[in-house]
């Protein structure tokens, strides 16, 4: 199977039914649901994604959001080496994208699912949005 891991912007796609980007995310956490891949988010993505929803709903359907969602996703941790990495890399000017590709590599995902490719410069990792993804295993 394999293992994905999502950055935080494809989950607000979901849980936030962003316009444009709905489709896609729902197709793809739809292909978990049937066991297809297994999505990998971090638990700073699990805290980030409840402070957006937060500020989209009320605290409670937020968490009650997440409750359901969750049981669609494996959520890893970072942890010190991870942190150590991210902190020396210049090549990711923002923490969180150092900590979010650091702990997929820490984790064995085989792709990042992304909307900021650009974010990802130099990864060691095939970096895609859940469109392109999807139309890869499409054409498989």
């Amino acid at each position: 199977m394999t293992s994905l891991f999502v950055d935080t912007n494809i989950i607000i796609d979901l849980l936030a039914k962003r316009q444009g980007f709905y489709e896609s995310a729902s197709v793809l956490f739809s292909s978990a649901d049937n066991r297809e891949v297994e999505l990998l988010i971090s638990a700073l993505t699990f805290a980030n994604t409840n402070y957006i929803l937060s500020k989209l709903m009320s605290a409670k359907e937020a968490r009650d959001t997440l409750r359901k969602f969750k049981v669609l996703v494996r959520i890893v941790s970072s942890n010190d080496k991870i942190i150590d990495l991210a902190l020396s890399d210049s090549s990711f000017p923002d923490l969180e994208d150092g900590l979010q590709y650091y702990t997929a590599l820490e984790h064995h995902a085989e792709i990042i699912i992304t909307r900021n490719k650009k974010d990802f410069k130099g990864a060691a990792l095939p970096i895609m949005n859940a469109n392109d993804y999807l139309v890869l295993v499409k054409n498989k």
